[in-house]
């Protein structure tokens, strides 16, 4: 997780001696506690579900979760920090998680069924083990609503299984906070002593040596505008925002794109209702998704254009006073 500004480490630390003022959060990473079985790993592999299925355990440090957590622009799905945004993104997603990324949106008609098999298990919500991708708030439950989309484990790879993740993550982990999970994705970043960190892509050398080629295949999305779909969930995925963590020169984004009554909904109340006709709109602009990646300009030097650092300075929250939010001019 991102190793924050020291300013931010010691907004935590003194007010974590004041109980009454501060809470340091919980939280939990939900994984599998028991590896599949062996002569599951190849229909796992050929789902798409190998690489995940295999994570165990991950190191938290809650305290940065919750100086991170007084950070977060729910409007943007943003990190907001003195020297610009970041985010968890659909490299993140594919190449820490290992889910395909590119491919049909994770949608269809909603229904309900008791859990069944391991890529159930992966997906939503387990009475034992907890969810480990898309938790359901049903707790008790899996939607039988993914079970059409792993009738075939050959065709399983080709929905967009990453983008459904952290469009879950963002609604139900980050967004909403009604629940205690944590994501399991690092941002990669470092503390630096002038700017507050150096941005580290995975494009950097030492870093590209242990990641895989297969994670790379669907790169050319990774800085896209597009609504991120999972069943009734939609998210907007400002890609355009964070090209810095891409190695990529950060301009002013574009205006961002609202979702209206469409934001929010839930499967109650809805059983045998047709997501992919409901969110047929976002479905078309997803479909369109290569349509709208924003021009990229690889630099070596990642600093903010002055043009940048006003405009940011003049909407965003970079700075932090206590438990309220406050803009500070570039002139200061």
């Amino acid at each position: 997780m991102a190793r924050l500004i020291r300013s931010d480490i010691r907004h935590i630390s003194d007010a974590a001696n004041n109980a009454d003022s501060f809470r340091v959060l919980r939280g939990r990473v939900s994984v599998l506690k028991i590896a599949p079985d062996a002569r599951l790993m190849p229909y796992l592999e050929l789902a798409g579900f190998g690489s995940v299925a295999l994570i165990r355990s991950s190191d938290l440090r809650f305290d940065l979760l919750s100086a991170l957590v007084e950070r977060w622009h729910p409007e943007t799905h943003t990190f907001h920090f003195p020297c610009g945004e970041c985010t968890v993104t659909l490299e993140d997603v594919a190449v820490q998680l290992g889910l395909p990324i590119d491919g049909s949106p994770v949608t269809g008609v909603s229904s309900f069924t008791d859990p069944a098999t391991v890529c159930y298990q992966l997906l939503g919500e387990s009475p034992e083990d907890g969810a480990v991708l898309m938790p359901d708030a049903n707790g008790d439950s899996v939607h039988l609503s993914y079970l059409p989309l792993l009738a075939d484990l050959s065709t399983a790879r080709s929905y967009s299984w990453g983008s459904a993740v952290l469009a879950t993550l963002w609604t139900t982990r980050l967004g909403i906070g009604k629940s205690c999970d944590v994501p399991i994705y690092r941002l990669r970043i470092e503390q630096h002593a002038r700017e507050g960190f150096i941005w580290m892509p995975y494009r950097r050398h030492g870093i590209t040596n242990v990641v895989p080629s297969s994670a790379l295949v669907d790169s050319h999305i990774w800085c896209t505008n597009t609504p991120i779909i999972n069943f009734n969930v939609v998210e907007w995925y400002h890609g355009d925002r964070v090209l810095r963590q891409f190695g990529c020169i950060q301009p002013i984004p574009d205006p961002l794109c609202q979702l209206g009554d469409d934001h929010g909904l839930t499967k109650r109340g809805r059983v045998q209702l047709d997501w992919g006709i409901k969110h047929r709109k976002f479905v078309a602009l997803w479909n369109d998704r290569l349509c709208r990646i924003p021009q990229m300009v690889m630099a070596t030097d990642l600093q903010p254009s002055l043009e940048y650092t006003q405009w940011y300075h003049s909407c965003g929250k970079p700075h932090l006073l206590g438990a309220q939010s406050t803009v500070i001019p570039s002139y200061v």
